[in-house]
């Protein structure tokens, strides 16, 4: 069965995660892929904070990225872990490095054979059937990037961090650039809810902030 988490930030909702992973089965290890953060700037909190949840929630975490790796390699990484979990950062970055390391082949093959895939932020918008939506300004770190088309596993867009502050002025000024289509399902998401995906059904969990 195919199953997702698809967050805009693991760290609001990873005991909720936890809880309904771990009830399938105890201790299990997560490869936590942290790609997306490498042209993030500054205090990188909010990467620490995801993994320090999925730590508290029970998942044993081992961090790993995709840049510069071949297929062998990551499916042999991939193999050892029984949930992938995608960091948050820079979406076609994260997508750059996914297409060229052949990784987007592997985690879809992956996930769509049963392995449970848990995503935040730019780590649940990469599995949707395009990132084109995603902050403009960030597409200047994938000179490289082959097309816009995600990886497909999900037939609806997240967007991410609504609500946050943090975000406010962005979403404000990107309101015009949003397309108006019923080409494409968009789920914005707070940082307090998640999508869980099984097969072709999904609802939207909201965690209660502790």
């Amino acid at each position: 069965m195919k199953q997702l988490f698809l967050a805009a930030s693991v760290d609001g909702v990873a005991g909720d995660i936890g809880r309904k992973l771990q009830a399938q089965k105890k201790h299990q290890k997560l490869v936590f892929i942290t790609t997306a953060s490498e042209p993030e700037k500054g205090d990188l909190w909010w990467l620490r904070a995801d993994r320090q949840a999925l730590v508290k929630a029970g998942f044993a975490v081992t961090d790993y990225s995709v840049t510069n790796k071949v297929p062998n390699e990551i499916e042999q990484e991939l193999n050892k872990a029984e949930v992938i979990c995608v960091s948050g950062g820079n979406t076609f970055y994260l997508l750059e490095k996914m297409q060229t390391s052949g990784a987007d082949k592997i985690v879809t093959q992956q996930v769509l054979a049963g392995k449970p895939y848990v995503g935040s932020s730019a780590g649940s918008v990469v599995v949707g059937p395009n990132i084109g939506m995603a902050n403009s300004d960030d597409r200047l770190a994938a000179p490289n990037l082959k097309s816009d088309q995600g990886l497909g596993i999900v037939d609806f867009i997240i967007f991410p961090h609504w609500g946050s502050e943090i975000f406010r002025d962005d979403y404000l000024s990107r309101a015009r650039e949003l397309v108006y289509s019923e080409e494409y399902k968009l789920l914005p998401l707070t940082n307090y809810q998640c999508v869980w995906v099984r097969d072709e059904w999904y609802q939207i969990v909201e965690v209660k902030p502790q």
